[in-house]
C-alpha cells in the first residue's frame, strides 16, 4: 500500500505537470515560469509522500544539497553532449548556420526543467530506488534503464534502436549517477543539461520531439548512425559510446563508496538503504 501511494502521487503530479507545460504551446514566458514551478512542486510532492509513507527525511531531494549537486550534474550533462555534437560535427553531421532564438531557448529551459525533474522522480526516485532494495543495484539499473528507454518508444521517429540507445546512454547512466551519489539532484542536473543542450543550445531534436529553435541555428544531416537522424543525436552511436563511458565511471565511483546494493538478503550501507 505504501509503494502504491508513492506511485500514485508521483505519477499523478508528474502527469499534471507534463500535460500542463505541453498545453502552453511554447509560449515562452508561461512555459518558462510554469515549467520551473512544476519542477519545484513535483519535488515537494515527492518529499511529502516519502515522509508520510516511509517515515524518514527524503535526503535524496534535500534542498540544501540541491545547488552544488545540480551544478555538478549539469556540468557532466553539458560536457557529454558537447562531446557528442563535436564528434558529429567533425564528420559533417552538424552545422551552425547562425544565431537562433533567445525566447525559444527560454521556453525550452522551463520545459526541460519539468521533464528532467518529473522523469527522475519516477524512474530513479521511485522505480530504481524501490527495486534496488529488493533485488540489488544491478537488477534495478538494468530494469529501470530498459523501461526508461522503451518509455520513449512511442515518440515521433522512434525505433527499436532509439529506445535501446536511450536505455543505455541515459537510463543506465542516470541510474548509475544516483547509485554513486545517493542524491536525485545529480541525475536531475545531468538529465536537464543533456536535454537542454540538445534543444536549447544546439537546436537539435530531443528524443524525436519538436521544439522551438534554441540559441543556435543548427541542423543535422548525414547518416543516422552518426547524426541520429530525425530522432536527434540521442540515436547517434556517439551518444551511446559516451553514455557507456560515463555509466562505467559512475559505477566505479559507486563501488568505491560502498553504494552498490547486493542482490537479496545482503546488508547494504545505511546511506544506501535510506536513500
Amino acid at each position: 500500500m505504501r509503494i502504491l501511494l508513492q506511485i500514485v502521487v508521483v505519477v499523478a503530479v508528474s502527469w499534471v505537470a507534463g500535460t500542463g507545460v505541453q498545453a502552453l504551446g511554447w509560449n515562452w514566458p508561461l512555459t518558462l515560469v510554469v515549467g520551473l514551478l512544476a519542477a519545484v512542486l513535483a519535488v515537494a510532492a515527492y518529499g511529502w509522500i516519502v515522509r508520510r509513507t516511509e517515515h524518514r527525511e527524503p535526503t535524496e531531494v534535500a534542498w540544501k544539497t540541491a545547488p552544488g549537486a545540480l551544478a555538478r550534474g549539469a556540468l557532466i550533462g553539458l560536457l557529454m553532449f558537447a562531446a557528442v555534437i563535436a564528434n558529429i560535427a567533425f564528420l559533417g553531421g552538424y552545422e551552425v548556420r547562425g544565431l537562433g532564438s533567445v525566447t525559444g531557448a527560454l521556453a525550452i529551459f522551463g520545459f526541460m526543467a519539468a521533464v528532467a525533474v518529473t522523469e527522475e522522480l519516477m524512474f530513479r526516485g521511485l522505480l530504481f530506488r524501490l527495486v534496488e532494495r529488493r533485488f540489488g543495484t544491478g537488477v534495478s539499473l538494468t530494469l529501470s534503464g530498459l523501461l526508461f528507454g522503451f518509455a520513449h518508444f512511442f515518440n515521433a521517429n522512434a525505433t527499436l534502436w532509439t529506445s535501446l540507445a536511450i536505455a543505455v546512454e541515459a537510463g543506465f547512466m542516470l541510474a548509475a549517477a544516483y547509485a554513486a551519489t545517493r542524491t536525485l539532484w545529480v541525475p536531475i542536473g545531468v538529465h536537464f543539461a543533456w536535454n537542454y543542450a540538445q534543444g536549447g543550445i544546439f537546436s537539435t531534436s530531443v528524443s524525436g520531439q519538436d521544439a522551438p529553435q534554441g540559441l543556435l541555428d543548427g541542423v543535422t544531416s548525414g547518416p543516422a548512425v552518426v547524426s541520429g537522424g530525425a530522432f536527434g543525436p540521442e540515436a547517434s552511436i556517439y551518444s551511446v559510446v559516451f553514455g557507456i563511458a560515463v555509466t562505467a565511471a559512475f559505477l566505479w565511483l559507486a563501488k568505491r563508496r560502498g553504494h552498490l546494493v547486493p542482490r537479496r538478503g545482503a546488508t547494504a550501507p545505511a546511506a544506501t538503504l535510506g536513500a
